[in-house]
């Protein structure tokens, strides 16, 4: 007897994990766009970060009373499609790479890299002007959910003093971190500015002429969250200014950036291509958050990842 029917848009090779990590539940695959057969039932729905065209139809088709997407955000799903379902996503599958590659930035601007290496014979040997190091500097964090912690949790053994500025009046989930009163409270004290929120309309612009106002002078932001939340010409302003020495941006509005962006040739700005969560086995760790989310449901447990439809995220 089946315990679970689950309808998988990502293909068989998902599909079949899914049915190979919990026996008894039959995982169907089904077109993206294409109507599915009008007597198909299941459970739940394996879906897209973005969602398909046909996902209305097939929710409203097939009985679904939980969906969860594969996205480790919501920004880009059509959260309207969902009504009164249960939603769930693979919140925190890319924490460990994102707090990895926000490491990297900051040693990169503490230590002067890449410029420190050599091309040619220099003028001078064991010289360089002073580097600056992360003991002892301010990492801020806006926002301290999963991809918040892992940073937190890799930068407090390098010395650093770590802030969070949350909207919601809770406990800091990671000892050792303070939680700051306001955004503005937040930024004065930043040496690094991490942003790690998600993306809703209260966030959008977040970072815009006000908190970049209220910034520590030489601040570097480094943004894994979303591009929305940057005022771009806000931001653009304090790098011309040195309010900001260097902006790390892995998030961008939009992406991708169109050719001939000022921000590809702003020298106190480093793009990449939205690249911070690729790690080994990414796709493996987003499915398993919902094969984790499964094995839960037989169980009759709460599920992790749940979104406020709501709120947004």
């Amino acid at each position: 007897m089946t315990a679970m029917r689950v309808l998988v848009h990502l293909g068989d090779s998902f599909a079949e994990q899914v049915a190979a990590a919990c026996p008894g539940v039959e995982a169907i695959v089904i077109p993206t766009a294409d109507p599915i057969d009008p007597g198909l039932r299941a459970d739940a729905l394996l879906t897209l970060p973005w969602g398909t065209p046909n996902l209305a139809d097939v929710l409203a088709t097939a009985g679904i009373d939980w969906v969860h997407t594969v996205g480790t955000g919501v920004d880009r799903f059509p959260l309207a499609a969902v009504g009164g379902r249960l939603l769930t996503c693979s919140r925190g599958a890319s924490a460990i790479p994102i707090a990895e590659w926000v490491l990297a930035q900051m040693l990169a601007f503490e230590k002067d890299l890449p410029a420190v290496w050599l091309r040619e014979f220099p003028t001078s040997w064991n010289f360089h002007p002073t580097m600056g190091g992360l003991h002892g500097k301010t990492l801020a964090l806006l926002g301290i959910g999963g991809i918040g912690r892992a940073v937190a949790e890799r930068a407090l053994p390098f010395g650093m003093r770590v802030r969070a500025f949350r909207r919601r009046a809770t406990p800091s989930p990671v000892p050792g971190v303070e939680l700051a009163t306001s955004l503005e409270d937040l930024v004065a004290t930043a040496d690094h500015l991490v942003l790690v929120a998600p993306a809703t309309e209260d966030t959008r612009g977040i970072i815009g002429d006000a908190a970049l106002r209220a910034v520590k002078p030489g601040v570097h932001l480094v943004n894994v969250a979303r591009g929305s939340l940057v005022d771009e010409q806000a931001l653009r302003r304090a790098l011309d200014d040195e309010r900001v020495a260097l902006a790390s941006l892995d998030a961008v509005e939009p992406e991708p950036l169109p050719g001939g962006h000022w921000m590809y040739a702003h020298p106190r700005v480093h793009v990449s291509a939205h690249v911070s969560w690729n790690g080994p086995g990414g796709e493996d760790v987003l499915v398993g958050k919902f094969i984790a989310n499964l094995r839960r449901r037989l169980r009759g447990e709460p599920l992790e990842g749940v979104v406020d439809v709501g709120a947004g995220y």
